[in-house]
């Protein structure tokens, strides 16, 4: 076989997809429309009728799942789920890469990629960073850690689901970085619902809200690059420089978002997270440095 004829069979060849919510589902139509042999199985059956309606081939058991294709991507609630399904497989492992693309953590993936090892299989941790809808796109992207040459021999089947940003070796780096981006998704999210039940009680829609809030968000990461000279390249050096913003300022916002709140009789979960972590940075004698000093408070807690 020439190198085109083998690059096109890699391009299509076998994938399995184990589990079929709708990230699992978006990853076999992605896998299909680009011309590869698709094998699912799922442990309610039914989930699997339109992905087989456009192509993929239904597995009885999970070992025969395996057993169809070289690489296995898994998408499920968390870890114990791959152990409750492949438990009973493991003879189909060997030789065999398995992709985890679900959530757990970084403990968890490395103790995986153990498991995996220990049944001849090669393990990589991925973490799908967009919704099912987007899964496929160009604006999908997904964080892989763990052996260097299996990622790259899977490569452009991986590349289907979203553009491939390798993180290194250690299986738990792809799901320390996908938990981390978690971190300020669901805490902007926490902070948008914080911010809107706040205007409610002004009499304010959350249709009216809700754009003003929006819009404000997408404008942090622009502020952060404009304004704070690489806040990343000074935290790396330890410096946090006041020039702009210190934790004094910060802090008193956050005071006064914490009365807000209490004001009106509302959650004070979120400010007062928020608080603790200025009023930390003032009593350790940091109240003039920038407010990226809230780091110290966050890497050791009392």
């Amino acid at each position: 076989m020439n190198e085109r004829q083998n690059h096109t069979s890699s391009q299509h060849s076998a994938v399995t997809v184990i589990g079929l919510g709708p990230m699992g589902q978006a990853m076999t139509r992605a896998l299909l429309a680009a011309g590869h042999p698709v094998t699912v199985w799922n442990r309610t059956a039914a989930r699997a009728d339109g992905v087989v309606a456009a192509g993929a081939t239904l597995a009885a058991t999970p070992a025969e799942a395996v057993g169809a294709s070289d690489l296995v991507l898994l998408s499920l609630t968390d870890y114990r789920a791959m152990y409750d399904i492949l438990d009973g497989a493991t003879a189909a492992l060997a030789g065999r890469t398995l992709v985890n693309l679900s959530s757990d953590t970084p403990d968890r993936s490395r103790e995986a990629a153990a498991w995996a090892a220990g049944h001849g299989a090669a393990f990589l941790t991925g973490g799908v960073m967009v919704p099912a809808p987007m899964v496929g796109t160009a604006a999908a992207q997904v964080y892989y850690s763990g052996p260097a040459q299996v990622m790259e021999r899977h490569r452009s089947a991986l590349a289907l689901v979203g553009a491939p940003k390798y993180l290194g070796e250690d299986p738990g780096l792809a799901q320390m970085m996908y938990q981390a981006q978690l971190a300020v998704f669901l805490t902007t999210l926490s902070a948008l619902m914080q911010a809107t039940a706040m205007l409610g009680t002004a009499g304010m829609k959350a249709g009216e809200a809700l754009p003003e809030l929006l819009a404000s968000a997408d404008t942090i990461g622009a502020i952060l690059r404009a304004g704070e000279a690489s806040p990343g390249t000074a935290l790396d050096a330890g410096e946090h420089p006041g020039d702009l913003s210190t934790v004094t300022m910060m802090g008193a916002t956050a005071d006064h978002i914490v009365e807000t709140n209490t004001s009106l009789g509302l959650d004070l979960a979120l400010p007062l997270a928020v608080q603790a972590h200025y009023r930390r940075a003032i009593e350790d004698g940091h109240g003039g440095d920038n407010w990226t000093r809230i780091i110290d408070g966050i890497r050791s807690p009392r």
